[in-house]
């Protein structure tokens, strides 16, 4: 006796699974931009550090309701690089 079959899931720990390639693929774009404008660089790796910040977002906004603790987490994880963006601005 076999359980009920499974769809697979497509979706890791709640983000959808176009979201870390697409924001790949725009860093990719501006960072090589960057390259022949150097003064869009700062775009590029502007970009790099707001993938994260934004998937952690999703996750807080789209999760909550689905998983608590998920959400949490993504909230946690906010408010620790909220608390190193202020400690980094008292040294």
């Amino acid at each position: 006796m076999t359980g009920p079959e499974r769809t697979p899931d497509t979706e890791l720990a709640g983000l959808p699974s176009w979201l870390y390639p697409a924001g790949f693929w725009v860093a990719v774009v501006l960072l090589a931009v960057g390259v022949l404008f150097p003064d869009f660089a700062v775009l590029g790796v502007a970009w790099v550090g707001l993938v994260p910040v934004l998937a952690a977002l999703w996750v807080l906004v789209t999760g909550w309701q689905r998983d608590r603790r998920l959400g949490m987490a993504a909230a946690l994880a906010l408010a620790g690089l909220g608390l190193v963006v202020v400690v980094k601005g008292f040294l």
